[in-house]
């Protein structure tokens, strides 16, 4: 990691806004940099390390991460269900934890496509009364047992790596009916942008899922936060629960909450 100041050779005074725009050059180049690294680099303080900081992440081009900053990063494309599986189980386990103090007997539920959806299930199947919407297959799959539970599969187009359906056929069967709840998975998700996707087919489908339940609560790891996709879904002010887990920086975690939307940390 180079050490060298990236201070410009004329001699003169470097502005905020100029220490900035090299900050993120240098971001660019090495995605993740420390609070030291950048004190070292500009000659100076650890305040005004951090107050760059703050003003990048209120931008959406950087975020703070434990110890450091990385720079914003747009996703792509989304990694299959088999890849997302093994990841952050521990994680995902515990939001699932949260979001069952969201429900009680007899709701009907919308849990979107996404492992950590998935987790959520043994949750539900201790209930009585419910009802469980759903576009994606794998969750299908882990209520087929239990009897005792009405499930709803939106139908749509396949879409194969994720084992869920997308498109308009899902949007329109989330539009007749209404829901008590709806758990939204994500990808990509930050304060400037949203909830963001990288696939267009499905941002009919979580919109309609939004519209059509009376609770609609985003479920995002840490991970995903400072990431975007091409497609806009909602603000997260749209949403009235955010579940998350405890990684998530500190200043995301303020600037979430003066939306006056409910953060719950894993």
């Amino acid at each position: 990691m180079p050490t060298e100041s990236p201070t410009p050779s004329t001699g003169a005074p470097m502005i905020p806004e100029q220490r900035r725009e090299l900050m993120l050059r240098q971001l660019r180049k090495h995605q993740v940099l420390s609070v030291h690294q950048l004190m070292e680099m500009f000659d100076c303080s650890h305040m005004t390390v951090r107050r760059d900081i703050a003003l990048l992440e209120q931008e959406g081009r950087a975020y703070s991460v434990t110890g450091g900053v990385r720079i914003a990063s747009q996703v792509h494309s989304e990694p299959s269900h088999e890849s997302k599986a093994v990841l952050e189980l521990p994680q995902k386990q515990g939001m699932a934890r949260l979001a069952a103090g969201l429900l009680k007997a007899d709701m009907t539920l919308y849990l979107d496509a996404g492992t950590s959806t998935l987790e959520i299930v043994p949750h539900i199947i201790a209930l009585s009364g419910m009802t469980v919407v759903t576009n994606d297959f794998g969750i299908v799959h882990a209520l087929e047992a239990a009897r005792h539970i009405d499930v709803i599969h939106t139908g749509g187009l396949l879409d194969h790596p994720n084992r869920s359906c997308v498109g308009g056929l899902a949007a329109a069967t989330l539009r007749q009916l209404a829901t008590d709840i709806a758990f939204i998975s994500t990808s990509a998700w930050d304060l400037q942008r949203g909830l963001t996707t990288p696939s267009a087919l499905k941002v009919e489908v979580k919109q309609a899922a939004l519209h059509s339940a009376a609770q609609s609560v985003l479920v995002a790891s840490s991970s995903k936060y400072g990431s975007f996709g091409m497609y806009k879904i909602a603000g997260l002010e749209q949403f009235d629960t955010i579940i998350s887990d405890a990684a998530l920086a500190p200043g995301a975690v303020e600037s979430v909450r003066k939306l006056g939307v409910d953060l719950l940390l894993a």
